[in-house]
């Protein structure tokens, strides 16, 4: 039998999870008839991981430590093979690029991971390729820094290449605030980009990718855009696009032009654009992996289908040499709100609309997820019940910089 026939053994997954995330995915696997390992940081052993999916469990106090991680990962495969490495987390894309390159496995290397990683790298590539995205500069050459702020007026983002969502950004009102940031910053500089501010509506596009296709994508609009909920606080609120209108379309044909652009063959994408001032869409950022702020849920609440599961799916398809087959799309609308709140354990036992499909279960968060065949619905629902959560529940936090370690 050839190293490929996986016809009559079991796929090896091994999964890298810096944060508690990607149960589903875990699960799935191991329902799909993959052995599971997964590789966590010490400070995660507690928490509630779907043991009965998972094969072996190896914690390390990081995981994005090098030459460490290699060093760990080698020592297990001189027992055991693993065909894929899978990331969990944001986080551990970037590492898990390193590890398929040094061990020859299959899926994005370094290279094209940075597009799905590197702020700075996704915009390059996606600007080679003729999409259009807000005017930006590596922070690199002081020169070229002094040209930009001549030629694009403020405000201006400055934008960390490798935190997730919104994480880090600050805005730079003059060329004089961002002279004296770079100086706190000193040798980390480098790891920023500047950005033009672009004001305007945000969208998130949610992706399933198979074979260089996109087989699965659903355009959803937030609120207000995260960056002003995570700077000033506010309830986060988004849901699905009227999808008939001419905007979808078009929003979700440029989506699936630019994720394949960008080089993904196989896996899941979370994408967002701004529309500007012109009416175009601009593109923001995208990730290989499934959206955060329960995006899971909404997307299933909507379409039926589990990206965390449809993930998990298609890489046992992929390593077996196997059809994958996306599920039918319910093609339902749904919305979530969600917020920090004031209270430990928030009491949503005011809120009884037959829509509401899906209860966030967090200390000092309150959210809901309302499902309907009517678009209409929906946006009346948000409108009120976001309201309503700023005076149930609503508190307001300062914006984190980084992760929590």
């Amino acid at each position: 039998m050839s190293e490929l026939d996986f016809g009559t053994k079991p796929v090896t997954l091994l999964c890298l999870a810096s944060y508690f995330k990607g149960t589903t995915f875990l699960t799935a696997a191991k329902q799909a008839g993959c052995r599971v390992v997964l590789v966590t940081r010490e400070k995660l052993h507690n928490e509630s991981w779907p043991w009965d999916s998972i094969d072996d469990v190896f914690y390390m106090p990081q995981l994005s430590k090098q030459p460490d991680i290699i060093y760990a990962i080698a020592y297990f495969m001189r027992g055991k093979a693993v065909d894929q490495i899978i990331p969990l987390d944001d986080y551990d894309v970037l590492t898990v690029a390193a590890l398929r390159e040094h061990f020859r496995l299959p899926n994005m290397g370094e290279t094209v991971s940075r597009h799905f990683r590197d702020k700075l790298a996704m915009r390059m590539k996606a600007r080679q390729e003729k999409f259009k995205v807000p005017e930006f500069t590596a922070v690199f050459n002081y020169d070229q820094l002094r040209e930009f702020m001549g030629r694009v007026p403020p405000p201006w983002l400055l934008k960390p290449r490798a935190e997730a969502g919104a994480m880090g950004i600050k805005r730079m009102d003059h060329s004089e605030m961002l002279w004296r940031k770079l100086d706190e910053l000193g040798d980390l500089q480098s790891y920023f980009l500047l950005e033009q501010f672009v004001a305007g509506p945000v969208y998130h596009v949610d992706a399933i990718v198979w074979q260089g296709k996109v087989v699965f994508a659903t355009a959803h609009q937030y609120l207000q855009p995260p960056i002003d909920v995570a700077h000033d606080g506010g309830v986060f609120v988004t849901r699905t696009m009227p999808r008939q209108a001419k905007e979808t379309k078009a929003l979700v044909r440029l989506h699936n032009k630019l994720i394949l652009s960008l080089g993904m063959e196989r896996g899941v994408a979370h994408t967002e654009f701004i529309k500007g001032e012109d009416g175009e869409f601009y593109f923001l950022e995208t990730a290989a992996r499934v959206g955060g702020a329960n995006i899971e849920q909404l997307v299933e609440a909507s379409s039926g289908i589990n990206l965390w599961a449809e993930w998990a799916r298609l890489e046992t398809a992929a390593l077996r040499s196997e059809a994958y087959q996306i599920p039918e799309d319910k093609s339902k609308y749904a919305g979530i709100m969600i917020c920090l709140a004031r209270q430990e354990w928030p009491d949503l036992s005011g809120y009884q609309d037959p829509e509401i499909v899906h209860r966030v279960n967090k200390k000092q968060h309150a959210g809901l997820i309302v499902a309907s065949p009517q678009h209409e619905r929906i946006e009346q629902l948000i409108q009120s019940y976001s309201q309503r959560f700023v005076h149930d529940f609503l508190a307001v936090a300062p914006p984190l910089d980084t992760a929590p370690t």
